[in-house]
């Protein structure tokens, strides 16, 4: 059984973590963590996520709970690369789902799989999601810039961090394929006169509302015709089952920092 602990376990994705590994035969939660003043804390993880309880309770303090840990997942938006840090030296592997990290938090990910850490860090763990990725270069590669690319990501109107780090993904390997760079052509949404749309340009678009998973469209457009790449999710137990995929993937793995290309064999 490989022993896993789930930070952020109070949250909608950790809960449905803890369910998925609950019901999954080869895991087993040992351990799950929440902020300091979380409502939640002490609370039977298990009853939290609409099951049975099971022995459970949700802490603050990850560090004691390492030692019986195979496996750490975090979605949250807390000390991720603090947990990260904290895992690796344990000797647990970490897979990590949060979006909003720095470039600095990034490097200091690499830095750790050099040093014999196990990760895999991925801004969407769904097995779709990461088809579309691949899919998406393909097209981007061989349409060329006679096609406009645009990015239209829709999240529930709970989510804080714009635009959602599958839409950055996607632009970065649009932008990889045609030869350009995310950071210069990126456009994050348009306002007034800003003159006509360039070649070079990859537009991404953020919208919030009501309670969507999450759903992704990537617009291909020329004259005369549109090609329209769509994913939409409507659990978030596709991203859960992605994340105990490579959790699987990381119990046999080498040292090194991953991404779920590497979970799904896809590069």
């Amino acid at each position: 059984m490989i022993k896993v602990i789930v930070s952020g376990a109070a949250g909608r994705m950790g809960r449905r973590l803890v369910s998925c590994i609950l019901n999954s035969k080869d895991m087993k939660l040992v351990g799950a963590t929440e902020f300091a003043e979380c409502p939640f804390i002490g609370k039977d993880a298990g009853m939290l996520a609409g099951l049975d309880t099971c022995g459970v309770e949700i802490s603050s303090d990850i560090k004691p709970l390492l030692k019986n840990a195979d496996a750490v997942i975090d979605f949250s938006t807390g000390p991720v690369v603090e947990n990260a840090k904290l895992a690796t030296s344990a000797g647990a592997a970490m897979v990590i789902g949060t979006t909003a990290l720095s470039a600095d938090d990034k490097k200091t990910l690499a830095n750790l799989a050099e040093k014999g850490g196990r990760i895999v860090f991925a801004s969407n763990m769904s097995i779709g999601v990461n088809l579309l990725f691949d899919l998406c270069a393909k097209v981007a590669k061989v349409l060329g810039d006679e096609y406009d690319v645009e990015i239209v990501e829709m999240h529930h109107n709970k989510k804080k961090d714009a635009p959602s780090g599958t839409a950055v993904s996607l632009a970065e390997a649009i932008a990889k394929a045609r030869g350009l760079s995310y950071e210069k052509n990126a456009v994050h949404g348009r306002k007034g006169i800003v003159g006509e749309r360039t070649k070079t340009e990859i537009g991404i678009h953020a919208v919030r509302g009501g309670d969507v998973v999450g759903d992704h469209t990537v617009i291909f457009a020329t004259e005369g015709e549109r090609i329209e790449l769509v994913h939409k999710a409507s659990s978030r137990d596709t991203f859960a089952k992605g994340a105990l995929k490579a959790v699987r993937f990381l119990s046999k793995a080498k040292p090194g920092l991953y991404n779920m290309q590497d979970v799904l064999g896809l590069k």
